[in-house]
């Protein structure tokens, strides 16, 4: 028999059968002898708690006990002993002893790190719960101490298993149930400190820094105390994680490197003198696989940059800046005017130390030797190993020519890979050295050759090669020979295909870089066996659960599906399979998992320029629209709409102001996508009417749009525009959205409106609301920008403490966007609050300024950071270093960028004092001047536009009350 005491008391038969025990005097006398089951429980206690009422009753407790034995029918037995009763039964008889022994278990597996064993006991042991600790004790009081004692047991024991999970990797699963306890159990530490955890294994490093802020302040208003020396170790150690993006590292090698360790050593030293080395050699002969072995052993840091998807020139830099993990622009940015990515990618790279490979640049000569060129005339530390198929062509450029494996390594790299197919492969050494030598020892060819010795011998795969290539042996050969031999086995491997996986393999080379499993059997009309057939064979490759195709083969698989007459069907296939990934991945861009979908979204950014540009050749405008549509939120919060802005510009030049049916939304996304390029401007001035009918359009009424995150550049993009009201009032009456999201945009939005009339009380609190909504939705590009704003209000009114911390969310979400160019920004402004309290802080947050400004390469927000730091040298009262550090911050700071204006001012007015303290009355009076036509907002009082910029009081009135004094 067994019972339960872990929810309402229950018994149960041997065969699972319940068995009645009567009314709810009989289950509390159950539950008491339960307990302990073994231990004599004092009768005075079982009457209290089974009488009548809870009156204690000898007469009622001895009927009661009798006809409980009844109830149990000998089954388990209820003795009398001296002054109480007890109930014979093991303690793994009752679910709460079950409980005590899985739950022990499972924090003694977890403690030996047995992640494994500790979920499966520990989620075992709670499954024994079906509601509260002793539910038929509730109203008694014996039980309640018992009951207090499991259930601190049980969220112990759920705790536990949190833990465990989080070792094994599942945090994402963790997240929701750790946010429901972290609720119920605000003053509980270790639940917090799973959450920070799990947040953090998650991308949400802001968020994990926000839970601790809450427990802190719980923990100080409910008790007093400060947090355990465990959870400010914890909380240490996140603030000491660094969030710089990191480059792209060279590809993982997925088999052995064999025969070509002399080179990585060769090459390496040849890096060690000469600043450009190319890997020149035909197709298959090796040239990435050297190079990722060359950037893989480097001591500094490295940036691998596969150039093989990339068709378009004009788009290089931006494919840079991407390996590197940066962005084009901030997250309030969204024109082209400023830094281009050529730009921003030069000054970025120009103090680093830093080994940029630029991996198959043969398509791409030109482009890339002036790139180089440029980059290496800019960037001392940097240093460039290319692989191309010819020379780029460069001044001061190394060559290294990539030759065919000598015949002893040609022999190990097929014994090697036959042996990855048929792991009892015996070589005939002299058999296996005629088949290299006929493939003229390229190791291309010799995977291709080797992965069929899963279904031929070595003397069938002779034969038939000798058959094909029509030699048995070859002495010294040229390039182009090298490549027909290459180009036959990969033809000869191809014939072997069975019709399915020929087909599979020529609509695989419509992906410019790779595919996830999912995406490649919806494009090839295949499925996963046929592709894991290919993978066997060398024709794709497999990491992680992505496919990709070698050049070489993407090459020839190309032609067969011209040939196929299949080339537009694939195409239009890929852009649709493209086309529904964006769709369903758009909305969870602006939620919780933000950070996830971005990277998945960066892995397809090959894929999107692709389609683009052949629905672009194609003149197929309503896919263009449709992808770019699409895909806006993703460049929009990534920072990269600056690459797609050509294109962009060309689907405008073909349909001017001609709108496609049902497309208006997708055309004004368009507009604001060419306007981010360098030629921006114009492509702005030219089609913003059409695109605000197109997008007033889609938004009016009860109609909504597809895509909201449309609605903030589309407000930012009016920023200093004529069409600004309509913009703002557009944008605005999306308050009452379904959608939270566009209910927090349109919310921060229209804070700007009662901002503007200097009715700072009601832009508060649309910008809290904005904030709190963003919050609520885990989004981090609204919800920094919203807190940079609040922040700035903050500073204005004094509420330094308050700014801070608006200033530490905001900078810890831009931190996990990769915007560092925002980060610099906010540690700017950070370091502005405290300049004249504690310099010795702002310092720090000016040097970690102009650190992040340096790597994002943004010229501006170094400026202000060198702004800073000339603030601090005016404390101090070193005029001259002040004065040069002043010099050097106005030459970067753009006049018409609206973030640095504040800066501007600053170093305008601190000009001015030195003057002042030079006895320059007239120069202070003219520098004040300058600050304050920097500072005006047309329609504004020169004190309500300085406010607006969050300047401090003192500042505000030291430019509005002596700028006057300057000679008109």
């Amino acid at each position: 028999m067994r019972f339960g005491i872990l929810g309402g008391t229950q018994v149960w038969g041997d065969d699972g059968t319940p068995v009645p025990v009567g009314g709810p005097a009989r289950r509390a006398l159950l539950t008491l002898l339960l307990i302990r089951p073994g231990d004599t429980v004092p009768a005075d206690r079982l009457a209290q708690g089974a009488g009548p009422d809870g009156a204690p009753s000898a007469h009622a407790l001895q009927s009661q006990v009798s006809r409980l034995r009844a109830a149990l029918a000998g089954a388990a037995v209820i003795e009398r002993t001296g002054a109480g009763y007890r109930l014979l039964a093991d303690p793994d008889d009752v679910d709460a002893g079950r409980f005590e022994r899985l739950a022990a278990e499972g924090r003694e597996a977890l403690r030996e790190g047995d992640a494994e064993g500790a979920v499966t006991a520990l989620r075992a042991a709670l499954r024994l719960w079906r509601g509260p600790a002793l539910a038929d004790l509730a109203e008694v009081e014996q039980g309640r101490a018992a009951a207090v004692r499991l259930e601190e047991l049980r969220l112990t024991a759920l705790e536990d298993r949190i833990e465990a999970e989080l070792v094994l990797g599942e945090h994402r699963c963790a997240v929701p149930e750790l946010r429901e306890l972290a609720g119920r159990y605000p003053l509980r530490e270790r639940v917090s400190a799973l959450l920070m955890r799990a947040l953090y294994a998650d991308g949400g490093h802001a968020e994990a820094l926000l839970v601790f802020e809450q427990v802190r302040r719980h923990l100080a208003e409910e008790l007093g105390a400060d947090p355990s020396a465990e959870l400010m170790s914890l909380h240490q150690e996140l603030l000491a994680v660094d969030r710089t993006p990191a480059p792209a590292a060279p590809p993982a090698p997925l088999t052995a490197f064999v025969g070509r360790s002399g080179e990585i050593a060769e090459v390496a030293a040849l890096l060690r003198v000469a600043r450009l080395v190319t890997l020149t050699g035909p197709g298959g002969v090796g040239k990435t696989r050297l190079a990722a072995e060359v950037a893989a052993a480097a001591d500094d840091e490295v940036c691998f940059v596969e150039l093989a998807p990339l068709r378009d020139p004009r788009v290089l830099a931006q494919t840079v800046l991407a390996a590197l993990g940066l962005r084009e622009r901030g997250l309030h940015a969204v024109d082209g005017v400023g830094q281009g990515a050529l730009d921003r990618l030069t000054a970025a790279l120009s103090g680093r130390t830093l080994l940029l490979v630029l991996d198959n640049c043969e398509h791409l000569v030109e482009a890339a030797a002036v790139l180089s060129a440029r980059l290496l005339t800019t960037g001392p530390g940097l240093r460039v190993l290319a692989t191309s198929r010819e020379p780029l062509g460069v001044i001061g450029e190394h060559l290294h020519p990539v030759r065919p494996l000598d015949d002893g390594a040609a022999v190990e790299l097929f014994t090697d890979r036959a042996r990855a197919v048929r792991r009892a492969f015996v070589p005939d050494r002299e058999a296996v050295r005629r088949v290299c030598a006929a493939l003229d020892n390229l190791p291309l060819a010799i995977e291709l050759a080797a992965a069929r010795l899963r279904t031929l011998s070595l003397e069938e795969l002779t034969g038939r090669l000798r058959d094909r290539l029509g030699v048995a042996a070859r002495g010294s050969r040229t390039a182009d020979t090298r490549h027909r031999t290459l180009r036959s086995v990969v033809a000869w491997s191809w014939d072997l295909l069975d019709p399915a996986e020929q087909q599979a393999a020529r609509r695989f080379s419509v992906f410019a870089a790779g595919a996830t499993t999912d995406t490649a059997c919806r494009v090839c009309a295949t499925d996963e066996d046929v592709l894991a057939a290919l993978a066997d064979k060398s024709l794709l490759e497999r990491t992680a659960d992505r496919y990709r195709m070698l050049a070489t083969i993407r090459a020839y698989a190309a032609e067969r599906l011209c040939e196929a007459g299949e080339e537009s069907d694939t195409r239009a296939s890929h852009a649709r399979a493209l086309l529904g990934l964006l769709r369903t991945t758009e909305p969870l861009l602006r939620g919780p998992g933000q950070l996830r979908r971005l990277d998945d979204l960066s892995a397809e950014r090959p894929e999107l320029l692709a389609a683009v540009r052949r629905a672009v050749g194609a003149g197929d405008w309503r896919t263009v629209l449709e992808l770019l549509g699409a895909a806006s939120t993703y460049l929009w919060i990534r920072g990269a709409a600056g690459a797609f802005a050509a294109q962009a510009a060309a689907v405008l030049d073909a349909l001017g102001d001609d709108v496609p049916d049902g497309l208006g939304e997708e055309y004004a996304l368009c507009v604001l996508l060419a306007a981010s390029g360098p030629d921006g401007r114009q492509a702005w001035q030219r089609h913003r009417e059409a695109a605000g009918r197109a997008l007033a359009a889609a938004w009016s009424g009860t109609d909504a749009g597809r895509w909201p995150a449309g609605l903030l550049p589309w407000m930012m993009q009016h920023a200093s525009d004529l069409g600004a009201p309509a913009a703002h009032a557009l944008v605005s009456a999306q308050r009452d959205r379904p959608d939270r999201w566009t209910r927090a945009a349109a919310h921060y939005v229209a804070a700007f409106g009662p901002l503007g009339e200097g009715d700072f009380c009601a832009g508060e609190q649309g910008l809290r609301t904005a904030a709190r909504e963003f919050r609520a939705l885990g989004e981090r590009w609204g919800a920094a920008l919203a807190l940079d704003a609040l922040a700035g209000l903050a500073a204005a009114r004094g509420a330094h403490a308050e700014a801070a911390a608006l200033l530490d969310e905001a900078l810890g979400l831009a931190e996990e966007l990769g915007a560092l160019e925002d980060c610099a920004d906010l540690l700017v402004n950070r370091g502005d609050l405290t300049v004249t309290t504690d310099p010795d802080a702002a310092r720090a947050d000016y040097v970690r300024a102009a650190e992040y400004a340096r790597r994002a390469g943004s010229e501006p927000t170094l400026a202000a950071a060198r702004r800073g730091f000339a603030d601090i040298a005016l404390l101090d009262g070193d005029t001259a270093t002040a004065r040069e550090w002043y010099a050097r911050a106005l030459d970067g700071l753009d006049p018409h960028r609206v973030k640095g204006i504040g800066s501007r001012v600053r170093a305008l007015a601190g000009l001015a004092r030195i003057a002042q303290a030079d006895g320059d009355a007239e120069g202070a009076a003219s520098r004040y001047r300058e600050a304050a036509e920097s500072a005006a907002l047309p329609g504004r009082a020169l004190p309500e536009s300085l406010r607006l910029l969050g300047l401090p009081e003192a500042l505000v009135e030291a430019v509005s009350g002596r700028a006057s004094a300057a000679p008109s």
